[in-house]
């Protein structure tokens, strides 16, 4: 499972960093597939060149993302959604400020490290609320830039398109109750007295139905026993015919 929602979201990451480009007032410099010059460098272990960055392919790309992004952020053990939200949210501001401030939300002490603690906690919040509150404050944060002019509204797009694409994957990932399982996790609760419950009164027509016919009844001029013999064989079947059927609708919660 982690692996598709590490590919799913690496390509909205990268539909948003592009190709290559080398924005004069970016500060990344050089940059392809949102990988820059630094962070290509760091990867190979020796100074690249300007031509190297434009050189790179999308499958290096991908094992830069997952190895010193991803993975530092906890991708594979954070909830859906809440994995991809900050993945983007590292790629475009940073793995400290991202992991920080998922753990501020969390409400986990912001070491910037995503081990056991924080992957519990967020696993114990509701992933919706958790991805809205980062889009919140990656937005703050962008604004807060000295270039949000010049980039902000492709900012802005883009952390809404991944709080979009996250609440998708959160919503996607939760579990679905079936009508079994909540018959099987709701006991029935035995609330009802006796005499309020219908199978006990429909074994009572059926018991009285054939003491009935025990005791004999007096019809008048009427075929007694004819009479008697259908009447009461009806109402005996029917009552233990309700009785089992009671039962068996009971397999749902006494209101």
């Amino acid at each position: 499972m982690a692996r598709e929602t590490f590919d799913s979201a690496l390509a909205l990451t990268v539909s948003f960093e592009g190709g290559f480009s080398d924005h004069p007032r970016d500060p990344g410099g050089a940059t392809k597939y949102g990988i820059t010059r630094a962070v290509l460098e760091d990867w190979r272990g020796t100074l690249v060149t300007r031509a190297d960055v434009m050189a790179l392919r999308r499958a290096e790309a991908a094992a830069i993302y997952r190895r010193l992004y991803w993975e530092l952020v906890g991708g594979d053990d954070l909830p859906a959604g809440v994995d991809a939200a900050v993945f983007d949210f590292a790629v475009n501001s940073g793995i400290d400020r991202a992991s920080r401030t998922l753990q501020r939300i969390i409400g986990v002490v912001p070491d910037g490290i995503i081990g056991i603690d924080t992957v519990r906690a967020a696993r114990g919040v509701d992933a919706a609320q958790v991805i809205a509150a980062l889009s919140r404050h990656r937005l703050g944060f962008l604004c807060r830039l000295k270039i949000f002019p010049v980039f902000g509204r492709g900012w802005h797009r883009r952390v809404k398109a991944v709080e979009q694409f996250a609440l998708a994957q959160a919503a996607a990932a939760r579990p679905r109750t079936t009508a079994f399982q909540l018959r099987q996790e709701t006991p029935m609760e035995l609330t009802k007295t006796l005499l309020e419950s219908r199978t006990v009164w429909s074994n009572l027509v059926g018991l009285a139905a054939l003491l009935a016919k025990a005791v004999g009844l007096d019809m008048g001029d009427v075929d007694q026993t004819t009479l008697v013999d259908a009447v009461l064989t009806v109402i005996s079947g029917a009552g233990f015919i309700a009785s089992t059927v009671f039962r068996i609708k009971a397999t749902r919660q006494i209101a």
